[in-house]
């Protein structure tokens, strides 16, 4: 048990340090492990949650299929930022897209399964009652289903109540137990989740309230799909939309360091209240230490290098510049949310990011780790001198990099 908890500790210790999701962290520390397997469904854990899913669900039904192609099937990287301001709470938050229609979950799951070629249904309704019926008969049919439940609701992630109501991510659940389910979130071990308060928490955001998508896995069309992908990621990155693709970085860069606009940084943070969260905000969002992956980046990059084989197309120089570009998002978030200045807030949210890996048996740490996590984002945290527009210069070059690396991109793909 001891050689167990020391484990733990050194994991989690690195996660903090460089931002690594739970895997690598694990790898790097104790070397590859095999996957666990519940019930007959294989936990093979993943890097982003939609992309996961889907890979996760084809692996399990005998179809083979890394992730990274699945993510580029789907349209590959978006761009996208947003920053909420809870007045009731002192908060603010910021929400970065990195995926392709990162604002629209039923449009990439139903374009990335049509593309793939596998059969899926989707249902949705407006009753508790029939959502959760519904999942039953899918779950006894034996078909997993992808749902996207509300963080705050669903409970193992221990989110504040200032986030309710505020979205999740898509997870699969593969197994009903009596009062319960079981899902993988890309944990390692079982995850066995209330089904009351998975019903809850899939009842509750209104733009995809109480959406399954029950999936019959079959061998995906991998070269048409990751050909589409490949042009819609081409395409979505070049148009001119500064809320949904490239020049959202740019504006992002501007109003981080203008003072004078009313969502400027300097003016919303002007007294450092709010500021500690926002900069955990970005860095889970950034780093694969967060809740849903981090930047994509690199998983895009891994994409192409597989795709280059797959199609026979000179996608080498693409992914290599997408893998600086992933460096550069490192180097952003560290910037913004320093290790030495942050550690405990830093190690908290890898404690609770840890402890879902973990399973189950993680949910003492995650609840203990979350309680002190969401008080210190509270602290006032006074901007240093110079410190947005620093952010800002950091933010402009990411642009021009992102920029340069989608036009590599299109150039590589053959005219259709």
């Amino acid at each position: 048990m001891t050689g167990k908890k020391q484990l733990k500790a050194r994991i989690r210790a690195r996660m903090a340090k460089t931002g690594e999701s739970y895997t690598t962290a694990r790898m790097h520390v104790a070397g590859a492990a095999g996957p666990q397997t519940d019930h007959g469904w294989t936990l093979h854990g993943g890097r982003h949650s939609a992309s996961a899913a889907v890979a996760n669900i084809l692996r399990n039904g005998g179809f083979p299929v890394s992730e990274p192609l699945v993510y580029v099937a789907g349209g590959g990287l978006g761009a996208g930022y947003i920053l909420w301001e809870f007045k009731r709470h002192g908060s603010a938050t910021v929400v970065l897209g990195f995926r392709n229609r990162w604002q629209y979950p039923q449009r990439w799951m139903d374009t990335t399964l049509t593309r793939l070629g596998v059969p899926f249904d989707v249902h949705t309704t407006g009753g508790a009652k029939g959502a959760s019926a519904r999942l039953s008969a899918e779950l006894a049919a034996g078909r997993a289903c992808v749902v996207l439940p509300d963080l705050y609701h669903v409970g193992y992630w221990h989110a504040p109540a200032a986030l309710d109501g505020r979205g999740g991510h898509p997870v699969v659940v593969y197994r009903e137990d009596g009062d319960a389910v079981h899902v993988d979130d890309r944990n390692l071990a079982p995850l066995r989740v209330d089904r009351a308060r998975l019903d809850a928490a899939r009842a509750r955001v209104g733009s995809y309230k109480n959406m399954l998508h029950a999936v019959t896995p079959a061998r995906p069309r991998l070269e048409e799909a990751v050909l589409a992908g490949l042009r819609d990621c081409a395409a979505h990155l070049s148009g001119s939309s500064d809320s949904f693709s490239l020049p959202a970085w740019r504006k992002w860069s501007r109003t981080v360091a203008d003072g004078s606009a009313a969502k400027g940084w300097p003016k919303v943070f002007a007294d450092g209240r709010g500021l500690a969260g926002a900069m955990l905000s970005i860095w889970e969002a950034v780093e694969p230490v967060g809740t849903d992956g981090g930047n994509h980046r690199d998983l895009f990059a891994d994409g192409l290098d597989e795709a280059a084989g797959l199609l026979g197309l000179p996608l080498g120089g693409p992914a290599a510049e997408f893998r600086r570009v992933h460096g550069l998002w490192h180097d952003f978030a560290e910037a913004a949310l320093p290790e030495a200045e942050n550690r405990r807030l830093r190690e908290l949210t890898v404690a609770v990011r840890a402890a879902v890996a973990e399973g189950s048996a993680g949910t003492a740490d995650a609840e203990a780790a979350a309680a002190e996590l969401w008080a210190l984002k509270e602290e006032a945290t006074p901007p240093a001198p110079g410190f947005f527009p620093a952010l800002g210069e950091r933010l402009a070059e990411i642009h021009r990099a992102e920029t340069a690396a989608v036009a590599a991109l299109r150039e590589a793909l053959p005219a259709e």
